[in-house]
Order: C-alpha cells, then structure tokens, then sequence
C-alpha cells in the first residue's frame, strides 16, 4: 500500500489535514472502536482519506475535532464509507456531526446483488487489489496509546481505497438503473442515530443452565442479571467482562459462599453488595 499516513497529534499536524480536508471534494471516512471491552462502544479512532493522504485522528487525545461539522454537512462534499451505520451513529453521539452527501459501498453492493459484502471482498472485487489484513487487528486495544506502526497502517487501509471502489460501483450503478435506489439508502443511512442498549427483561431465561434451576433460584438469578446490567452500564464495562453467565449461575445455586466464586478484587468490591441483593431475595 502506497500512501501517506499521518497520525494527527500535534497543532502543525492538524493544521496540515484541515487544509487538506477543506480542499478535497471526495473524503473517505472510517472509524475504529471497541466495542468488545465496553459496555458503550469506545470510538478510538477517524481515519479520513483526503486527496492523496490518510489522516488518522485520535478521539482520545487534545485534537479539536469541531472543523469536522462544517464538512460532514457540506453537501458538495462526498463522503464516502463502508457499513457507515455504526461510524456515523458513534460520531453523531460523541460529537453530534450531522452528515450530507453519503455514499455506503457496503449498501451499494448489497443494492447490487453481491452476497460477500466485506471491505476486503468489494475491493478484491471491484478494485483488483487484495488487501493484507491482519485478522487479530480487529480486536486490537485500539484504546491503548501509543498506537503501533501495524495499527496505523491497518486502520489506513479501510479508506485508503474506497475511492476507487465508489468509481467502480458507482457506474455499476447507473448501469443497472439502480443509482436512485442506492442514493435513498444513503440518505437513510445518513440519517440514523446511535441508541443506548437497554436490558432484555427475559435474558435472564436464555442463560445456559436456567431451566435447570429452581423457582426461587430463576427469581434470584433474574434480579442478579437486572443488577449486572446495571452496573456494567455504570462503569462501561462488556457485561460478559463485568461478570460472566456461569458466575451468576454458581452464585445462585450455592447463595451462601458468594465471595468463594469471585475474583479477590471483585469480592472486595461486589461482595457485600451481592450478599444484600441475596438476603433480600
């Protein structure tokens, strides 16, 4: 991959992209997240492509992002993405950018009849090129700083080619009269909004092991699955990560030893707190 990647941490550098951003007609727009570790998914990461360079912004450092407003709604401006849903429901919560002008090469492909939609699929495809993409990458601590070489080259990739693949797509399109149709999904698209996740009041039932459990236990084990939502919500943590299902299930089959089936410092933290929930059961 031949480009110019610049990871935007310092005033020069980010007068340099803004010049850049401004200028361009077309911009190629990713994100990176986390939403493995977290409870609310953790925007770590903008790449945007610009003319003949990707810029890499960190959400998580002193970066002013605002110039970003003015451009994402500039209509004149293409942007392009891929499986923009998430990306733009993420930077519309963290920093309520509103977008104009879209164009989804995830959306565009599924329009088009294609089955494999992945980035590295449509580019093989549409491009020629087959990207090298380190598979464990995607659950790379993108949270963690500094960023390696082999991140920063990865993240660079989702958007360093999507020009060529909206060209390509784009005359797909309006030869199989479907350029309307796509162009109504991206309005759509471009419209949406993230929404907090709420509780499932009967996952507790799905939980392996529950109809194994009787009445007074199902009870308990709903009012532990109410709790760990709620405080997984609390401190941002994956619900999996807070407490696992075979945690509460142990729990609520032996009551009367809860620290004995915690980590030290989740007794330390929980314990007394679990003990409460229990003896009010």
């Amino acid at each position: 991959m031949n480009v110019k990647i610049i990871l935007v941490n310092t005033p020069q550098k980010l007068a340099r992209a803004v010049d850049d951003i401004t200028r361009a007609d077309v911009l190629s727009i990713d994100t990176e997240y986390d939403s493995f570790r977290y409870f609310k998914e953790k925007l770590c990461l903008i790449q945007i492509h610009a003319l003949k360079t990707t810029y890499i912004f960190d959400p998580l450092g002193d970066i002013d992002l605002s110039f970003f407003t003015k451009v994402f709604r500039d209509r004149k401006k293409l942007k392009i993405l891929h499986a923009a849903d998430n990306d733009i429901r993420l930077l519309k919560r963290d920093y309520s950018f509103d977008f104009e002008n879209i164009f989804d090469t995830h959306r565009a492909a599924l329009i088009l009849g294609y089955k494999q939609l992945s980035l590295e699929k449509m580019i093989a495809q549409f491009v020629g090129v087959e990207l090298e993409k380190n598979k464990k990458m995607q659950r790379s601590r993108w949270d963690n700083r500094p960023l390696t070489d082999e991140q920063l080259i990865y993240a660079a990739q989702d958007v360093t080619y999507l020009p060529a693949l909206y060209k390509a797509q784009l005359a797909k399109l309006r030869e199989t009269n479907l350029e309307e149709a796509a162009l109504e999904a991206f309005s759509k698209i471009a419209s949406c909004h993230w929404q907090e996740k709420r509780i499932d009041h009967r996952g507790h039932m799905k939980i392996n092991g529950y109809y194994s459990l009787n009445q007074k236990q199902k009870e308990l084990l709903k009012k532990l699955y109410g709790w760990r939502f709620r405080r997984a919500k609390e401190e941002n943590r994956a619900i999996f990560m807070f407490m696992p299902d075979k945690t509460m299930l142990d729990l609520v089959q032996d009551p009367q030893n809860v620290r004995e089936y915690l980590k030290p410092e989740k007794a330390e933290k929980y314990g007394l707190e679990l003990e409460h929930i229990i003896k009010n059961d």
